[in-house]
């Protein structure tokens, strides 16, 4: 993946970024590093869903914790991932996604071991913590180690993410029942995985000094020493874009089978249909930001992208029984949206260093945004009659996430 081929137009090399990476031997294992850690961002939180009934009756959970639970990576990804860049300049971008995926680990390993609550929900933000970090940062290492190739190497870690957050979803209760029934061990062999990302991302740390030498710290320093981002309409831009797309992607995951369930589906319809949005991900990802990487700017694709979800939208509202794979598919294709909200990230900001300050930015302020809409989603629901006006409100935050696209997408650079 890291031929001359996928070399797009995407921006031009800053000086510490053509220091870093340029043999083939630390390309392969900077892809490694990048596919490892991606396949990691959503297990402990897809893993999860299968079986929190179990583990609900297991630790006698109360519902207000189990819901507490579903809202816990909105938070932990803002609060923890705007500290991310402040780690990345301390240990460099590798070896504080070595951190973070020491982190994941342990807390995976972990909380299956627990008989307390409070204790399980702890380590469950424990684990999300170590995600936080490399939410943030993995942007920054594209810039860093592959400047010409943002929307390829960001479609590729991004393909790897669906495919580690749909696998998790799909695998753990298999591999429940393969160990007699116990979801101690379905949700702990996610730590195995987490594992096998640390030993590329510590071998890439211990040569960060020798590649990068003085010229990057202070190619650090003065991006570091750059106008504030709150002063910047751009990285406004993004991090409304990036909220509004976050918020839609939690009311699909939480809401999209129940919508289908009460249009009279049955629960295993409702099921596949859910899936096949999680799916398209997973070719699509990389396709689309493969071809936003090649253009200056992301405008048109992010304004298409919202039309599809509006359709989507649009046909549950009307008719959600009419065209259910129909409706599938397009919600599928606007989620999406978030492959394109970390090329954009990639491309405007200057150099790593502005990119991991403008990805923490972005993320922090764009998580925070992110969580109401799930919850005033639930709450028209239990008080309306039916889904016409909480779709009704999607469909508004889906208009206003084109019009923050079509302004993030500019061809503009930070830093």
């Amino acid at each position: 993946m890291a031929s001359d081929e996928l070399t797009g137009r995407d921006s031009a090399p800053s000086d510490q970024d053509t220091l870093v990476g340029t043999s083939k031997g630390m390309r392969r294992l900077t892809v490694a590093a990048l596919v490892l850690a991606a396949l990691n961002l959503r297990p402990a939180v897809t893993s999860l869903g299968p079986v929190l009934q179990e583990v609900r009756d297991s630790l006698a959970m109360s519902g207000t914790v189990a819901g507490l639970l579903t809202s816990i990576p909105a938070a932990c990804f803002a609060v923890i991932g705007s500290a991310a860049p402040r780690l990345a300049r301390r240990y460099g971008p590798s070896g504080a996604l070595a951190v973070g995926g020491l982190v994941l680990a342990s807390g995976l390993a972990l909380r299956p071991l627990v008989a307390d609550t409070a204790l399980f929900v702890s380590l469950s933000a424990f684990a999300l913590a170590g995600i936080a970090i490399a939410n943030v940062l993995l942007p920054a290492v594209v810039k860093q180690r592959f400047p010409d190739q943002v929307g390829a190497m960001t479609g590729l870690y991004s393909m790897a993410l669906n495919a580690g957050a749909s696998s998790a979803a799909a695998v753990t209760v298999p591999l429940t029942e393969a160990f007699g029934g116990d979801w101690r061990y379905g949700l702990g062999a996610w730590a195995a995985l987490a594992a096998t990302a640390v030993p590329p991302w510590l071998a890439l740390a211990r040569r960060r000094d020798r590649a990068a030498g003085p010229r990057a710290g202070a190619s650090e320093r003065k991006a570091t020493a750059g106008p504030p981002l709150t002063r910047d309409p751009t990285a406004w831009a993004l991090t409304a874009y990036f909220g509004l797309q976050a918020g839609s992607a939690y009311i699909i995951i939480g809401w999209l089978a129940q919508i289908f369930r009460d249009a009279g589906l049955s629960a295993g319809t409702a099921g596949l249909l859910f899936a096949v949005t999680s799916l398209l991900g997973v070719p699509l990802s990389f396709a689309l930001s493969a071809v936003a990487g090649r253009l200056p700017g992301q405008s048109g694709i992010a304004a298409a992208i919202g039309v599809c979800g509006l359709a989507g939208y649009a046909g549950l509202w009307g008719a959600p029984t009419a065209a259910p794979w129909l409706w599938a598919v397009l919600l599928g294709v606007a989620n999406c949206s978030f492959p394109l909200a970390l090329t954009m990230i990639g491309m405007r900001g200057r150099d790593s260093s502005t990119v991991a300050r403008l990805s923490g930015f972005v993320q922090g302020f764009g998580y925070l945004l992110s969580i109401p809409g799930p919850i005033v989603v639930g709450a028209l629901y239990q008080h309306s009659d039916g889904w016409r006006t909480p779709l009704a409100f999607v469909m508004l935050l889906t208009l206003a996430q084109i019009g923050a696209g079509l302004l993030a997408g500019r061809d503009r650079q930070i830093g």
